[in-house]
């Protein structure tokens, strides 16, 4: 098992990830991928989505973060509707 592998970019800038990589990694068809590019550098890393669980996690949360900082469902309407103006 290795780490690295080679690849070629096409002419339509799709780039192939080595069939072993993508086995290690559990990479199906329509993964997605942050890309992040610096000097000569490309990372590609894989988005995966939350669970059930983990959401669930997110909000609660985010409910007592706002609940703690005083935010009331007021405020957070009156936020969508500057924001929805502003655009």
């Amino acid at each position: 098992m290795t780490n690295l592998a080679t690849t070629k970019m096409s002419s339509k800038g799709q780039i192939v990830i080595p069939e072993e990589i993508r086995k290690r990694l559990n990479l199906k068809t329509g993964a997605q991928f942050v890309v992040v590019g610096e000097n000569d550098v490309v990372i590609l890393k894989n988005i995966t989505p939350p669970s059930i669980e983990d959401f669930d996690d997110l909000i609660s949360k985010a409910k007592k973060a706002g609940k703690h900082a005083g935010l009331q469902k007021a405020d957070i309407a009156d936020s969508i509707k500057k924001v929805r103006n502003t655009k």
